[in-house]
């Protein structure tokens, strides 16, 4: 019933089973209508038979019988009935009466009445036989009354009955829904103030929806439901304001650079100036393609919980990407080296934003270790947590500035123009996605240089081999 509103949706749910009911309540009705008004014929009966038989005198030898106006008067009512009676002696001679009225298939038992219904002339009757004790020269013999009636009034009482049943069932029916409509009412118009609320919400201070007051208990899971996906919503949101911004922020300068070195590539008639131009111009568009790649994973990492997570091997991924860089260190002519203290490493995590923590990590220390630096990258399971190590030969970073490299655009050397300021920032929040963490060190062995140790908890779903 996804076309009808909530409130009709209940009320039909509500109002069917119970007009499904009034059948049934109509038809038990109607039994009981009959059953009341059977009792009341036979009582009826029972008692005209009784006045009758009070009125049969002896006197040793004659036995009269008088039918008083009493006993016909019982049956006087707004629709008349056809009223029989006969009075039978103890030889079976007929003292009062139709001759042929209806007698019992057998005798009453004692002086207990015996009800029977039958036919009169053609017309249904119910009758009632009673046995009379009457005194004659003979002793105390048995006489016999036999009163019965047509079912007229008989018939008018149970439709009196059942139709005044059928009308409490359909007010009750009607009482009911509207009763219900109205605790519906009341009950909805809660509801419609937590609408309002979600429409008056204010996205810059929000306050949560389960604490709207008179909330009841069952729409608490569904405003706490709401809260959630307004939080998600709101999240992404911002991370995508602020991509919006920081690309527009670190776009800005290198396009125009861009578009300088274009214009003096256009402007050159000498091939080799133009050749130069254009270098210079691919140089561009590579360091902006980084940049907008580093955005791209800075905003995908910060999602965290939303990011799906699947079984990968650790080592593997570390080994592509290592790969991957293979040919920038060359370039550097720096030495990176792989020492994983495991050939497999099952770790349930992201695998791009895997990958970004060790590209981010490993390019910076190939940045800074220096033509003839070393990189060396190791991989362990310690304890609860996959760990990985990347240690360079490079100048290292102060201790008091050790925290803010991992602040968005931050550089230690504002001269150098190959770094984005975004690489360890982007690594710091990939692995705040998988509830890890990132801490700069100096080198253990006292060298100069930096060590890098990220460490990445397993939550027993990591395992080794080898």
């Amino acid at each position: 019933m996804s076309w009808l509103g909530l409130r009709a949706d209940l009320l039909l749910r509500l109002g069917l089973p119970l007009a499904a009911l009034v059948p049934f309540n109509l038809w038990t009705t109607r039994l009981d209508a009959i059953t009341t008004a059977d009792l009341v014929q036979d009582r009826t009966l029972t008692a005209a038979a009784r006045v009758i038989a009070e009125r049969i005198e002896s006197n040793g030898e004659v036995i009269e019988a008088t039918i008083p106006p009493a006993a016909l008067e019982m049956f006087v009512a707004d629709v008349p009935d056809r009223v029989v009676y006969r009075v039978i002696g103890p030889n079976g001679t007929l003292l009062a009466g139709y001759a042929d009225g209806p007698m019992p298939t057998a005798p009453p038992s004692g002086l207990t009445p015996l009800h029977f219904s039958t036919e009169f002339q053609g017309r249904p009757v119910r009758m009632v036989a009673l046995a009379q004790p009457i005194v004659t020269s003979k002793g105390i013999e048995r006489g016999l009354v036999v009163v019965g009636s047509t079912l007229a009034n008989h018939d008018r009482l149970v439709s009196e009955l059942w139709s005044k049943a059928l009308r409490d069932q359909v007010l009750l029916v009607a009482a009911a829904c509207a009763l219900a409509a109205y605790g519906l009412t009341c009950g909805l118009a809660r509801l419609t103030r937590l609408r309002d609320r979600i429409l008056r919400r204010n996205s810059e201070r929000p306050e949560p929806l389960a604490e709207t007051e008179d909330l009841p208990s069952e729409f608490r899971p569904l405003a706490d439901a709401l809260d959630r996906a307004f939080a998600r919503i709101e999240g992404d949101v911002a991370i995508q304001r602020r991509f919006v911004a920081n690309a527009a922020h670190q776009l800005r300068t290198p396009l125009a650079v861009l578009k300088t070195q274009i214009g003096v590539g256009l402007k050159e008639k000498a091939a080799a100036q133009k050749h130069e131009a254009l270098t210079a111009a691919d140089r561009s568009v590579g360091a902006m393609t980084r940049l907008v790649n580093q955005l791209l994973a800075l905003a995908r990492a910060e999602r965290g919980e939303a990011v799906r997570k699947d079984t990968v091997d650790l080592v593997a991924v570390i080994r592509s990407r290592l790969d991957d860089l293979a040919l920038v260190a060359l370039a550097r002519r720096v030495d990176l080296a792989f020492e994983p203290a495991v050939e497999r490493l099952s770790f349930r995590g992201h695998e791009t934003l895997l990958g970004e923590i060790v590209v981010n990590l490993v390019e910076n220390a190939l940045r800074h270790a220096g033509e003839g630096g070393e990189v060396v990258v190791a991989v362990d399971l310690d304890r609860d947590a996959a760990r990985i190590v990347v240690e360079d030969t490079g100048p290292g970073i102060p201790a008091g500035e050790r925290e803010r490299v991992f602040e968005r655009f931050h550089r230690l050397d504002r001269s150098e123009a190959t770094g984005t300021g975004l690489g360890l920032s982007v690594a710091r929040e990939a692995a705040a996605a998988h509830g890890g963490t990132i801490a700069l060190e100096p080198r253990a062995d006292g060298r100069s240089g930096l060590r890098a140790v990220v460490r990445l908890p397993t939550t027993g779903g990591s395992t080794r081999a080898g």
